[in-house]
């Protein structure tokens, strides 16, 4: 695996965007030549945990002030939009949060994106609240899950939540949502020495030969308020050789272009595992993603700044047409490679765009 060293650089300043008329169905490129692909959608801001490197208690705490339900998109509002971007080539549509399957009625959001045709629909969640909706989010047309889940052991894991939740319900979730036919499973836990980073290879045990997919994630510096630092992220390098030497790995190729994971397959047969390392190897060449916050901000990083309003020319009564040319004209300004050229310094300089607002 090749890394990429950490050199003295600058950000470059965002372009000023302006509406881009293109023909119906014409494909979109950014300043780097890269297509759109993905959109990751925020439903919500709200979340039942406040994990450490996401929404850490001593800044969203009990009391914090989340969105008004109004300032939110409305499932119709989403549906528009998802139709834009599907005639502008988005083949993939990831549901987040904040946790969206605190969004009420998320199952009706799911069955009206699935009339959209040729879109794959997915969604990250804790895995809590599974039991009670895997079965409404298949029935109405939801084809993969993906499950945070940052520690087998449950004193640790509490810690990272900072929400009392245990272990046991995040794995009852994950059984539900087999049952209920989301098989593969993406488990992904984020990496952080001197947090979790002891329970690597027990976590590649757990779910190794169970057809789900365990996906190490180098600990990264979304946001302002998680308090990272370089010397706690471990390095993908040294997750594949940990696991590894109890489970000998081989390399696999992309399962498509822009895929962020980096595949490693058990030699004897039993599963595979992901590493995604967006600190020591940036993947930012073929990223083929955008953003949309819970309340209509477009986002052409997860590393951003600021977005692009979406909601006030909804509301403001604009056409499709006028929506895909603001929306043609954002990727067709996009130059964001934050993670090629990130410095502890650059890091700790730049008031990022929290994950729990933007989604992962």
């Amino acid at each position: 695996m090749k890394v990429i060293p950490i050199s003295a650089v600058h950000l470059p300043s965002q372009a000023p965007v302006q509406p881009l008329h293109l023909p119906a169905g014409a494909t979109l490129s950014d300043q780097f030549g890269r297509g759109l692909r993905d959109l990751r959608i925020s439903i919500t801001d709200r979340c039942n945990f406040r994990c450490v490197y996401c929404m850490p208690r001593e800044v969203f705490g009990d009391d914090y002030a989340f969105l008004p339900r109004t300032a939110l998109l409305s499932f119709e509002e989403i549906t528009r939009l998802a139709r834009i971007f599907a005639s502008r080539g988005v083949q993939k549509i990831r549901l987040t949060g904040g946790e969206p399957l605190l969004r009420k009625g998320v199952e009706k959001l799911v069955a009206m994106l699935a009339e959209i045709p040729g879109l794959e629909l997915t969604l990250t969640t804790n895995g809590v609240l599974l039991p009670k909706l895997a079965g409404p989010l298949r029935r109405a047309g939801l084809h993969r899950l993906t499950v945070s889940l940052d520690s087998l052991d449950d004193p640790v894991f509490r810690r990272m939540n900072d929400a009392n939740v245990p272990v046991a319900d995040v794995l009852r979730g994950i059984d539900v949502a087999d049952a209920a036919g989301f098989a593969p499973i993406k488990i992904n836990m984020v990496v952080q020495r001197g947090m979790n980073d002891d329970g690597i290879v027990a976590m590649a045990r757990q779910f190794r030969g169970t057809g789900h997919i365990v996906r190490f994630i180098e600990f990264m510096d979304v946001g302002t308020s998680n308090g990272w630092n370089l010397q706690e992220v471990v390095p993908s390098q040294e997750v594949v050789d940990r696991i590894s030497a109890e489970f000998p790995l081989v390399s696999l190729e992309p399962g498509y272009t822009g895929e962020v994971a980096e595949r490693w397959a058990y030699a004897d047969g039993h599963g595979e595992i992901g590493v995604i390392s967006s600190v020591t190897q940036a993947f930012c060449g073929t990223c083929t993603r955008l953003r949309l916050s819970t309340e209509g901000q477009l986002f052409t990083c997860l590393f951003a700044e600021q977005g692009h309003d979406l909601r006030s020319v909804l509301r403001g009564g604009g056409s499709d047409e006028e929506l895909d040319a603001r929306i043609a004209g954002v990727w067709a300004a996009r130059t964001d490679r934050y993670s090629a050229l990130r410095t502890a310094q650059t890091s700790e300089l730049r008031r990022k765009i929290e994950m729990s607002y933007i989604g992962g």
